[in-house]
């Protein structure tokens, strides 16, 4: 704890940057979202099927987009980045406010999965990658913190201002801070945090290897052995999530049961994403990898073969504690392996990867549900699936040598 004491006194600025960014990014989060589904399915006339394939086009629209427009962190200023995903995001809420149909819901959609769940937690996280470098880990799980802290504070927020001012007018409310609150206070930090954490990467002309981008990282067999171990976290939690129901009634379990112990949940999301920070600082992103999978390893083996009402909190906390590890040591990892200079597109197109398979795990577990797996062989399944992808990690990136970093 004094580790981390001390370093956010030393650079509180672009730390708090990176916290508001991914904090206000809550606001295109599935788990935020999901509080307006039955009202904007009511206001609209919408059936269950119509709304979330209009979720659906409007996520994948928003994961093929960020490609594209990622990239720019590495050529523009972070002030100038910040200021055109901030607009973004005030947009988007305005147009979720006042859809009236369901093409303006779509691009209502599209922009909150762009702004909110892409470009902001992006600006955050390829930030503290990039210019922090004894600290990279811990950067990374304090500004991430912004997750946790929303899981928390935002739906009761959006919980009372739907029964107060309605479901309309409590994301008018939620426009309203991005200019009020969230830009002031970023653009504030910005400008209080060293310069040259603000201005676009420079290239190392002494060594290509900090240089390298998306290319490189696509055509190097260590990426796509490492893939799958990436990719399973949110693969497998978004599809638990989705078809929690089905869990419920194969438990046994009550829906307040599972929901009382989504507070386990929040707890060791955020406390295991600090302390991968400093594990990261002191072995590295790399040595970390291969044992990042292993927690959600637990949790679906406990899932899928035990019986209880104690299951639900301790495979609450695996759960937790799979995603609070995941987000610090993948953010750093691509620092290390592949540089600084193109972060930005890199990242982007990681997070396209992770957007189309959090679309496609609950296609997938809707599909074999009803054909009638039941919940020992679903999981069951997952868990050989994510133990295949850490032998495969196991010979990708650990195995070769730690290149130094641009800063």
């Amino acid at each position: 704890m004094n580790q981390y004491l001390h370093f956010i006194k030393s650079s509180w600025a672009l730390l708090g940057f990176g916290f508001c960014s991914i904090f206000w990014g809550n606001l295109g989060q599935s788990f935020f979202i999901s509080w307006y589904g039955s009202q904007v399915q009511n206001s609209l006339e919408l059936s269950a099927a119509h709304y979330g394939s209009l979720y659906s086009i409007g996520t994948l629209g928003s994961a093929i987009t960020i490609v594209i427009i990622g990239g720019l962190i590495d050529r523009w200023p972070l002030r100038r980045f910040t200021i055109l995903v901030g607009s973004g995001l005030l947009i988007a809420c305005l147009l979720f406010a006042s859809a009236a149909n369901a093409i303006t819901l779509l691009f209502g959609f599209y922009l909150l999965r762009l702004c909110g769940q892409g470009l902001l937690p992006h600006a955050a996280q390829t930030t503290m990658a990039r210019h922090f470098n004894q600290h990279r880990g811990k950067a990374l799980s304090l500004a991430a913190s912004g997750v946790p802290v929303g899981e928390v504070v935002l739906p009761l927020l959006a919980v009372a201002l739907i029964s107060t001012i309605g479901w309309r007018g409590s994301w008018v409310m939620f426009a309203i801070t991005v200019p009020l609150l969230y830009l002031p206070i970023a653009l504030c930090l910005l400008r209080c945090a060293p310069q040259n954490t603000t201005l676009p990467p420079m290239l190392n002309p002494q060594d290509p290897s900090l240089n390298l981008g998306r290319r490189a990282m696509l055509s190097d067999y260590r990426f796509w052995l490492a893939l799958p171990a990436i990719l399973a976290a949110p693969f497998m939690v978004t599809g638990v999530f989705i078809q929690q129901g089905f869990i419920l009634s194969e438990k046994g379990w009550t829906p307040l049961w599972l929901a009382s112990c989504f507070i386990v949940y929040g707890m060791t999301h955020w406390l295991s994403s600090l302390v991968a920070g400093v594990l990261i600082d002191v072995f590295s992103a790399r040595k970390l990898l291969p044992y990042m999978p292993t927690p959600l390893l637990a949790a679906l083996l406990i899932l899928g073969c035990t019986q209880g009402q104690w299951v639900a909190p301790l495979f609450m906390a695996l759960l937790g504690v799979a995603i609070g590890i995941a987000s610090p040591i993948t953010g750093a990892l691509w620092a290390e392996v592949y540089g600084t200079a193109r972060l930005g597109s890199i990242r982007s197109l990681m997070t396209a990867f992770m957007v189309f398979s959090t679309a496609a795990s609950p296609v997938l577990f809707g599909a074999l549900i009803d054909r009638g797996a039941s919940l020992a062989y679903l999981f069951g399944g997952c868990a050989v699936a994510v133990l295949g992808s850490i032998a495969l990690v196991s010979f990708s990136y650990p195995r070769s040598k730690k290149p130094t970093s641009l800063v």
